[in-house]
C-alpha cells in the first residue's frame, strides 16, 4: 500500500508506522465537510470559490481513502436543512455535484470505488438525480472503497420514515410489536447496507452532529478540527486516522460477545 516512508508527511509516517506494528484502521469514516463558506470569507472570495475547493478535497480524502484500504467514506455533502439557503448557492451546488461526478467517474471505476447515496434523493433537481444515479449503476460492480454521499440527507427525517416504514409492516401483519428490535431498526435505514461509523470527523471547530447519522453514531469515535474543509486534505486525513489508531474504543454496556467482535487493537 505504501512505498518508503521518507516520501511521506511526518502524520502519514506515523500511520504507516501504525499499520506496520498491527494497528487496525477505522472500517467506516463519516465526514461532516464544515468550512467552504468561511474558507472563501477569509479570502474575500464568492461562497462559490469555497464549495468549488471543498470538491478538490473530497477528490484528495476519497482517494487517500482506497489508497489505505478503508472500506466506506460517508460524506455529509447536502443536508435537508441545506435546502433554506439561497436559490442561487443551491443551484450552485447541485451543478458542482454533477461536474464532479462527470469529471471523476473514470477514476471511480480505475480505482474500484463503488458509489452509493443516502437521503431523500427524490428531492434533488432531475438532472442531479440522473447523473447521481447513472454513476451508482456506472461503478456499481466495483468491489473496492464505497463512497457513499448523504444528499438531502436528515436524520431525524431518515428515523421518522423507519417508523413508519415499521409501523406499516406491524399493521399489515408482517411483523409483531415483540419482532422489533435493533436489527429490525437498522435494516429499515438508509444505511442498512452498511456498517455503522467507526470514526466521524467534522471539520471547522463546530461541536455539533447536525443531524447526520443520529442512530448509526451511538458507539463512533469523534475527532473535531478546526481545519476549514477547503483545507483538510491527505495530511490532516492522517492525524485523524492517527487518532482514532490510538484510542481504546468502549461500547458501553453491550454484550462481551459484541465486545469481542468489535475491540481491535489501538496503540498505546
Amino acid at each position: 500500500m505504501f512505498e518508503a516512508m521518507k516520501r511521506y508527511s511526518t502524520k502519514e509516517a506515523e500511520l504507516l508506522s501504525l499499520l506496520r506494528q498491527g494497528y487496525s484502521l477505522p472500517e467506516h469514516v463519516a465526514i461532516i465537510m464544515d468550512g467552504n463558506g468561511r474558507w472563501a470569507k477569509r479570502r474575500a472570495l464568492p461562497r462559490a470559490a469555497g464549495h468549488r475547493e471543498g470538491v478538490k478535497s473530497v477528490k484528495e480524502i476519497v482517494r487517500a481513502a482506497g489508497e489505505f484500504g478503508i472500506q466506506v467514506l460517508t460524506l455529509y455533502t447536502f443536508s435537508k436543512e441545506n435546502w433554506k439557503r439561497p436559490q442561487d448557492e443551491v443551484s450552485t451546488l447541485m451543478k458542482l455535484l454533477v461536474i464532479a461526478l462527470r469529471n471523476e467517474i473514470n477514476e471511480l471505476l480505475q480505482n474500484n470505488v463503488r458509489l452509493s447515496a443516502i437521503g431523500d434523493l427524490n428531492d434533488l433537481p432531475v438532472f442531479a438525480r440522473q447523473e447521481l444515479m447513472e454513476s451508482i449503476e456506472r461503478t456499481s460492480q466495483n468491489t473496492g472503497l464505497i463512497l457513499n454521499l448523504a444528499l438531502s440527507y436528515g436524520s431525524r427525517a431518515e428515523i421518522l420514515q423507519a417508523v413508519k416504514k415499521i409501523a406499516g409492516q406491524v399493521k399489515t401483519g408482517e411483523m409483531s410489536v415483540d419482532e422489533i428490535d435493533e436489527n429490525t431498526f437498522s435494516n429499515a435505514l438508509y444505511t442498512r447496507h452498511l456498517p455503522d461509523p467507526d470514526l466521524l470527523i467534522r471539520t471547522s471547530g463546530e461541536q455539533r452532529i447536525s443531524n447526520f447519522l443520529l442512530w448509526q453514531l451511538a458507539y463512533t469515535e469523534i475527532y473535531l478540527t478546526r481545519t476549514l474543509w477547503p483545507s483538510f486534505r491527505r495530511e490532516q486525513f492522517c492525524a485523524a486516522l492517527v487518532s482514532y489508531m490510538r484510542r481504546e474504543r468502549r461500547f458501553g454496556m453491550i454484550s462481551e460477545q459484541v465486545k469481542e467482535q468489535q475491540q481491535v487493537k489501538r496503540a498505546p
